[in-house]
């Protein structure tokens, strides 16, 4: 268990200081508060088009923070001789490929909450054809944002630490501070809502995104374990489409008893089950209720995905 515990925690810090994982943090969650300063011209949905816009970024960047992180943590571990260094004390191949999955778990679920606070501010600040950019809370979230980087730069300089990995942590904090500013200390009024206030019920919504970059990442894992990083982005975005699709393609056949589409339509993963954007319309919410049955669809199916990546790393020559 100690063995276990460890190489997961390593592969998260390894993860998190890596410059690409900073940068996609930063630029999803930086883009998605932007989405919220620009006019739409929307017909008066232009703050459900903003909602929209920032699950739609944070899909996207953790897709391809599962990708990145799989492929540093496994394809070029393997690549460079560290996994056999690492296999050849006491320590099971189930077990590092299962401590790899937690550590590029938790970075995902890192990511996830930084764009998820990003996208609790940008629905607070969103505007229609009738309001204006809310500029002090832009000037908040981006201003402590750099601060993140200055306090990355200053540890980096001044007491020799690794500036990704404190930049990403100071990020964090500072994004969580500007929320908790903008919410507690800061005045918006909108033409017809009245005062401006966060929409909590992204939350859910977040969540089950979450859930699907846990599909991904363990899809991504299994590619790993024989692809490096332009075939596991290649294979794992066919998926994602396919997974989109999976219901024109697949459910039609299968409600007409069509055996090959019946197995088909469990193997492909539905993306549809995670993406909920649109039952936020009209004062709707996302029952907790359905995260909790979603909850078993993923555990199902990242089960699944991680015994194919146990049998693929099995037989995997290391030298």
């Amino acid at each position: 268990m100690r063995q276990f515990v460890s190489i997961a925690v390593n592969a998260f810090m390894e993860l998190v200081r890596q410059p690409i994982y900073l940068i996609l943090m930063t630029v999803s969650a930086g883009f998605s508060v932007f989405l919220a300063a620009v006019p739409y011209f929307g017909f008066g949905d232009d703050p459900k088009l903003v909602k929209d816009m920032t699950l739609a970024t944070m899909l996207l960047s953790g897709l391809l923070t599962a990708v990145l992180c799989a492929s540093a943590s496994v394809a070029q571990e393997i690549r460079t001789g560290t996994a056999l260094t690492v296999l050849s004390k006491p320590v099971s191949r189930v077990s590092f490929l299962l401590a790899k999955f937690v550590g590029l778990a938790g970075t995902l679920t890192l990511i996830t909450y930084t764009n998820m606070v990003a996208a609790l501010l940008a629905s607070r600040m969103a505007f229609d054809a009738y309001g204006e950019t809310d500029t002090q809370s832009l000037l908040i979230y981006f201003g402590l944002g750099l601060l993140a980087f200055a306090i990355g730069g200053f540890t980096n300089f001044f007491l020799r630490r690794t500036f990704a990995s404190d930049a990403v942590w100071a990020f964090v904090l500072c994004t969580t501070i500007a929320l908790f500013i903008v919410v507690k200390f800061t005045h918006l009024e909108k033409a017809f809502d009245g005062e401006a206030k966060v929409d909590w019920r992204l939350l859910p919504a977040g969540v089950l995104i979450l859930f699907a970059l846990f599909v991904l990442a363990a899809l991504a894992l299994a590619c790993s374990t024989r692809l490096e990083t332009v075939p596991t982005l290649a294979v794992c975005s066919g998926l994602f489409l396919l997974g989109l699709m999976a219901d024109y393609l697949f459910k039609g056949a299968a409600d007409a008893g069509s055996w090959w589409a019946k197995a088909a339509y469990a193997i492909t993963p539905n993306w549809q089950q995670f993406w909920l954007a649109d039952a936020l319309e009209d004062k709707k919410s996302i029952p907790w209720s359905y995260v909790g049955k979603a909850t078993a669809y993923v555990v199902a199916y990242v089960g699944a995905a991680l015994s194919v990546a146990l049998a693929l790393f099995e037989d995997r020559e290391l030298n």
